[in-house]
């Protein structure tokens, strides 16, 4: 994180700037030119079997994409009392996804979404509240559903059992211990013991390899403190809206590629429960992926997950995934930057 003075707008235009998307675009389009020639199973002739899709699975994918955008607007609405317009909503979200599509995953968007907040009118205190809180019930959600991810995925991740299977299972949860342990810190810091947190901080950055980080320990401090009054007073009520919202951003996130799968092979209600399970791992592999928004390591990792169950129609499915769930962002934040930089140019 970083304090207020240091967030400026030469530093986030760096990262919100519209040749960012090549390096993306060119990424995915390599893997799926590599796995085209690497596999004999996919070819480009299969291309046509777009038109073989069942119109109303895929229309009913599409719809789902907006549902979700529109579940996460309304969820900067809840979070910010509605003191911030549709409009601005709508901006926050598009461009937070559009950062989220041009950096690695494990960098994330969170400067940038503590900075599009501030622009926006929300004090700085408030900023870094908003963007801790969702990311705390974005990992919530994580946490309850990925044992039965992994519970239903057990045996069948993969076609066979690979030393890549084996290396997802391990990956899988060492990456669930590592945020789970990161929320329980992230919610006792800033709801319980941020002063507490603070001085943890110090005392860790005070052993001699440490102090080189002794800044940004209080920094980090500071912040939190700041985040954590500025939810004080906030209603039970408050934080039900935000979890259920949050479920559904996030159920309905998953299920956009169960419907683009039945749009192409019949499945029943336990194989969208595997297809879920299997989505929920896949996801954290791409978390941990250090190519922008995952480009790449997503087409590869849903061939390996995904390709025994759609057979012959893997390539069209990848390729429609990606479109709807990532490529879209990339185009709308390309439209919607210039309109952005305008607007708070406008009203500053």
């Amino acid at each position: 994180m970083h304090t207020e003075q240091q967030i400026n707008q030469k530093e986030v235009t760096q990262t919100l700037h519209i040749n960012k998307v090549w390096i993306p675009i060119l990424l995915g389009i390599g893997m799926l030119i590599y796995l085209i020639v690497t596999d004999p199973d996919l070819k480009m002739d299969q291309l046509p079997r777009i038109c073989q899709a069942n119109v109303w699975y895929v229309l009913l994918a599409v719809a789902t994409v907006f549902v979700r955008d529109i579940m996460y607007i309304y969820r900067i609405r809840i979070l910010t009392h509605a003191s911030l317009s549709w409009l601005s909503c709508i901006y926050i979200i598009i461009l937070w996804e559009f950062s989220s599509a041009v950096t690695p995953s494990a960098v994330g968007g969170t400067l940038i979404a503590t900075f599009l907040f501030l622009k926006e009118g929300i004090s700085f205190s408030k900023a870094l509240a908003y963007v801790m809180v969702t990311a705390i019930f974005d990992n919530v959600f994580f946490i309850l559903t990925a044992p039965l991810s992994s519970y239903f995925t057990a045996h069948n991740l993969l076609a066979s059992t690979t030393s890549l299977e084996n290396s997802m299972h391990i990956g899988f949860w060492i990456s669930y211990v590592l945020i789970t342990s990161y929320t329980i810190i992230m919610i006792i810091a800033l709801f319980a013991q941020p002063r507490f947190f603070k001085w943890a901080l110090i005392k860790i950055t005070s052993i001699k390899p440490l102090r080189r980080w002794r800044t940004w320990a209080t920094q980090q401090g500071n912040e939190m403190i700041m985040a954590s009054q500025a939810l004080k007073g906030e209603r039970f009520s408050y934080w039900i809206k935000l979890g259920i919202v949050t479920m559904l951003v996030w159920t309905a996130r998953y299920g956009i590629l169960n419907l683009l799968i039945a749009a192409y092979v019949p499945v029943n209600w336990l194989g969208h429960i595997m297809i879920f399970g299997k989505h929920i791992i896949m996801w954290v592999t791409m978390l941990i992926s250090p190519t922008p928004g995952s480009s790449g390591t997503a087409e590869f990792f849903f061939k390996k997950l995904y390709g025994d169950l759609l057979g012959q129609d893997t390539l069209i499915t990848t390729i429609l995934w990606r479109i709807i769930t990532y490529y879209l962002y990339l185009i709308a934040g390309i439209i919607a930057l210039p309109r952005w930089f305008k607007k708070i140019t406008d009203h500053s």
